[in-house]
């Protein structure tokens, strides 16, 4: 819809209700999620038995809630160091594979651009498959041979930050690309000029131009490791991650406090995402 253009009455009106029944159709969920989270019920549903905090602060069972469940406490530790380490290694490779691609010319370079895009196209179970089966394959083969069992390479939290790096950092890779790609180059070369060597002319100029996209990289490699699924399942071992034992919970039967928890993710994921736009508007 062009604003320019002036259109029928039927169709503004149309239009509108469009976009009203589309965001109503993205939040009614996340609604629906969030209010449960206060039932006092056992159960997520209706009807509504009262409201209550039971399911973040109660500290006895059957409602105990998300500040005294040990286990779900324990998950949610893994997911953040998974999520830190994998957003780290992100942001040092992506970095990296930006200056590559963006700086220089070499053989073959198309096609390694598109094996670096390949993950973003393969699903995300496959690629958990394909990384267990390739890492126990070299395990059991040097286990064979030496005798010497490589614990990295079995199911573990190792393993499941090699699995989300693998495609993580393709993303990030991209975030920073872009914003490289604006660079003026002439500002290094005026601080090669002023008689700054080529690394201190990247650290001082270049890397500060960057960092609205290394740290929007970062949040965004953050987020995606956090609440990955498919990849992570086929990776993790007996140190579940928070998405893993919120699906094991689920098994057992749905509570309210499973929809206190995802209240604090989604709450959690925008105020990082708020955070990102605010910082990136004012660099």
């Amino acid at each position: 819809m062009i604003p320019s253009i002036r259109q029928p009455r039927a169709f503004r009106i149309a239009y509108r209700a469009y976009v009203a029944l589309f965001f109503l159709y993205l939040a009614l969920p996340l609604t629906v999620v969030a209010v449960f989270a206060f039932n006092n019920s056992q159960f997520p549903s209706l009807p509504w038995k009262g409201f209550t905090l039971e399911w973040f602060f109660g500290d006895s069972r059957p409602m105990i809630g998300v500040f005294h469940e040990r286990p779900i406490l324990r998950a949610l530790g893994n997911s953040g160091f998974i999520a830190v380490f994998v957003s780290a290694l992100s942001v040092v490779v992506g970095t990296t594979n930006a200056f590559l691609f963006n700086r220089y010319e070499f053989r073959f370079k198309g096609l390694f651009y598109v094996l670096m895009l390949l993950p973003l196209v393969i699903p995300g179970i496959v690629l958990g498959i394909s990384i267990l089966v390739f890492s126990s394959t070299v395990a059991n083969g040097v286990w064979d041979g030496i005798g010497y069992d490589i614990e990295a390479l079995r199911p573990g939290l190792t393993l499941v930050i090699l699995g989300q790096f693998s495609f993580i950092t393709t993303i990030v890779t991209l975030v920073i690309a872009a914003r490289l790609q604006k660079f003026d180059r002439t500002l290094e070369e005026a601080a090669l000029n002023l008689g700054a060597n080529r690394m201190t002319a990247v650290r001082t100029v270049t890397i500060p131009y960057l960092a609205p996209a290394l740290i929007g990289g970062f949040v965004v490699a953050f987020l995606m490791s956090f609440e990955n699924f498919n990849t992570t399942l086929m990776l993790v071992g007996s140190d579940a991650p928070l998405t893993i034992a919120m699906f094991d919970r689920l098994k057992e039967g749905s509570t309210p406090l499973l929809n206190a928890v995802s209240l604090l993710l989604m709450l959690g994921s925008t105020t990082l995402a708020l955070v990102m736009v605010l910082f990136q508007r004012k660099s």
